[in-house]
This record gives C-alpha cells, structure tokens and sequence, in this order.
C-alpha cells in the first residue's frame, strides 16, 4: 500500500482485527490500547488477561496485529508492548467473551 500512512488509517486497520475466537474486535474487548503513532513508527499495546496465556493465542494477536500494519504501510516501524489486564478489564473481558463466544 502507499507509504506514509496516516494515524487514522493506522487506527482503522488495528480496529478491525478480531479475536479469533470471541465475536469482537481487540479494541471492543479492551485488548488493545495505547496506540502511539509517531511519524513511521506505530506502539501498540496488546493487554492480555493473563501473561500466561498458551504461546499460540498470543502470537495469534500479535501477529494478526502486524499483519493489520503491513497492510496499511509495510514501512511502518512496530514496536509492540504487552501488558495484562487489570481485574476490572478481565471481568469486562470475559462477560464480552460470554456473550459472544464463536467457538
């Protein structure tokens, strides 16, 4: 796509990823937050509700979180933070996940 994405374009793209198994997007879910953009260089951050989370779920999200940037601009300079969440954000999590469970 063309270089020099703009910070709505970047926020659009990362608005849109799903999770994979719950009917909502990251952001609906409280997943991702914090997104810094600073000319070429984008820092989101992926809350998780437990860091100990299966490795596969976790690349999954990242992944799926680059992917959403490359195909914006796949100049863009990604640094990704991950944090867990806080008792309120898992609660809300999980009621969400309840509620609209794929699997």
């Amino acid at each position: 796509m063309a270089k020099g994405a703009s910070d709505q374009e970047i926020r659009q793209a990362l608005a849109q990823v799903r999770h994979p198994e719950i009917a909502n997007t990251l952001v609906e879910l409280g997943m991702l937050k914090d997104i810094t953009v600073e000319s070429n260089k984008v820092t989101p951050t992926l809350t998780l509700p437990f860091m100990g989370i299966p490795i596969q779920i976790k690349d999954y999200l990242i992944n799926s979180l680059y992917q959403a940037l490359a195909n914006v601009d796949d100049s863009l300079e990604v640094k990704m933070n991950i944090a867990e969440m806080n008792e309120q954000e898992r609660a809300r999590l999980f009621k969400m996940a309840r509620e609209g469970w794929i699997g």
